[in-house]
C-alpha cells in the first residue's frame, strides 16, 4: 500500500477518465466506486445501464459519479465505426463488421481512449488477453516513438531492501513470447522509462538469464548481452538516465552479497529496481511466484509503447489490485505527451 498510496496521492491533484470495458464485473463496479470516492476522476463503466444498475444494487453500491455507457445505444457508436473502418480496410472489414465490432466493449472502450473521450482503459477481469489486447493494438497501435508494445507487472513486497522500497518492475510479462535482441532492448527502455516516471529514482535495470557475465555459454545468453547493450544506447538516445546490466541471474541482480562476489564493478548488480526476462514464459512465471509466494501486491500488466495509456489485468485481480492499475493508468497520461510527444496528436485513421 506504501506504493499505491503515493500513486494515488498524485493522481488526486490531476484527475483522469478511465473506461472500465466490463462494467457488470462486481469487482469492477467496486473499483469504479473507489475510483470516484478517493477523488481519482471519473470512472467510465461499459455496458447495459439496466443490468449495471442491477449489479450494483446486489453489491450496495452508489454510482454517483460514475458515468454508464451502453456502446450499441451510443451517440458516438456511428463515428466510431467509421473510424475503425478506416482503420481496417486494408484488411477487407466491411461498414456492417465495424458497428459490430465497436458494440464490443473492449473496442468501444479503445476507441473512446484513442479519440480522446477518456485518458485511459483498464480490462481483462473476464477476458483472456487477447481479447483485450486486440482491440488495443488495432485501435491505439504503437506510438510513433516506440517500435515495440510489450508490458509490465509492478511488484510490492514487504521487504523493503528490494527495489525502491520494495518496489520492483518485471516486463515482459504478457505480451511477447520470445522477444528479439531490439524488441528485450526497447522492454528494458520502455520499463525503465515508467519506473523513472512513477518513482522518480534512477532505474537500474538487470536482463536476466541463468548466466553471470559469462558463466555459461548459449546463443540466448548472447541475445541478452546485445539487448542490454542497445539499451543502453536507446536509453542515451532518449536522454533518459537509467543504468543497464546484463547478462545478470536473478540473485545477481537482487542480493548484495551475491552481487559483490560475482559482479563488483556493475551500477545495478544487487539493487536492481527493473527486473528484464529474457522471454514471456519466464516473466509470466517469475512475476506470478513473487506475487503469490511473498503475497505481494502486485499491479498490471500495465502495457507500454503503445499511443494511449492501457491496462490488461489478470483474470484474478482483486477490486484492489484494479482500482491500483487505474491509478497507474491515470498516472502515466498526465506525462504521456513527455513519454511520447506525437503520440496524444493522431487520432485513428489519420497517418503517422
Amino acid at each position: 500500500m506504501r506504493f499505491i498510496g503515493g500513486v494515488i496521492e498524485k493522481l488526486q491533484r490531476h484527475p483522469k477518465r478511465i473506461v472500465f470495458p466490463e462494467g457488470l464485473e462486481p469487482r469492477v463496479l467496486q473499483a469504479a466506486r473507489q475510483f470516484h470516492s478517493l477523488r481519482l476522476g471519473a470512472p467510465i463503466l461499459l455496458g447495459d445501464r439496466t443490468k449495471i444498475k442491477q449489479a450494483a444494487e446486489q453489491l450496495n453500491l452508489s454510482l454517483e459519479g460514475v458515468r454508464i455507457i451502453n456502446p450499441a445505444e451510443s451517440e458516438e457508436l456511428d463515428n466510431f465505426s467509421h473510424r475503425y473502418e478506416l482503420l481496417r480496410r486494408m484488411k477487407g472489414i466491411k461498414e456492417t463488421e465495424a458497428r459490430q465490432a465497436m458494440q464490443l466493449p473492449n473496442y468501444f472502450g479503445a476507441m473512446m481512449v484513442a479519440m480522446h473521450q477518456a485518458d485511459g482503459v483498464v480490462s481483462g477481469t473476464n477476458e483472456f488477453s487477447g481479447s483485450v489486447l486486440r482491440p488495443l493494438f488495432q485501435i491505439i497501435k504503437v506510438a510513433p516513438e516506440a517500435t515495440t508494445a510489450s508490458s509490465c507487472m509492478i511488484i510490492e513486497v514487504e521487504d523493503t531492501r528490494f527495489g525502491v522500497n520494495g518496489v520492483m518492475f518485471l516486463a515482459d510479462c504478457g505480451v511477447i513470447p520470445d522477444p528479439t535482441v531490439e524488441q528485450l532492448a526497447d522492454i528494458a527502455v520502455s520499463t525503465a522509462q515508467l519506473a523513472r516516471q512513477l518513482m522518480e529514482t534512477t532505474p537500474r535495470v538487470a536482463l536476466l538469464s541463468y548466466s553471470t557475465k559469462g558463466s555459461a555459454t548459449h546463443p540466448s545468453i548472447g541475445k541478452v548481452k546485445a539487448a542490454t547493450a542497445l539499451a543502453q544506447q536507446k536509453a542515451s538516445q532518449k536522454m533518459l538516465e537509467a543504468d543497464f546490466d546484463g547478462e545478470l541471474q536473478v540473485d545477481a541482480a537482487l542480493v548484495p552479497d551475491i552481487a559483490s562476489r560475482k559482479v563488483p564493478e556493475s551500477k545495478v548488480a544487487g539493487k536492481a529496481n527493473v527486473l528484464v526476462f529474457p522471454d514471456l514464459n519466464s516473466g509470466n512465471i517469475g512475476s506470478k511466484l513473487i506475487q503469490h509466494i511473498s503475497r505481494a501486491n502486485a499491479y498490471g500488466q500495465i502495457l507500454l509503447g503503445l499511443d494511449r495509456p492501457a491496462a490488461d489485468v489478470s483474470r484474478g485481480s482483486s477490486a484492489h489490485d484494479i482500482l491500483g492499475v487505474a491509478a497507474i493508468v491515470g498516472l502515466q497520461s498526465i506525462a504521456y505527451k513527455t513519454l511520447y510527444p506525437d503520440a496524444l496528436r493522431r487520432l485513428p485513421g489519420e497517418s503517422v
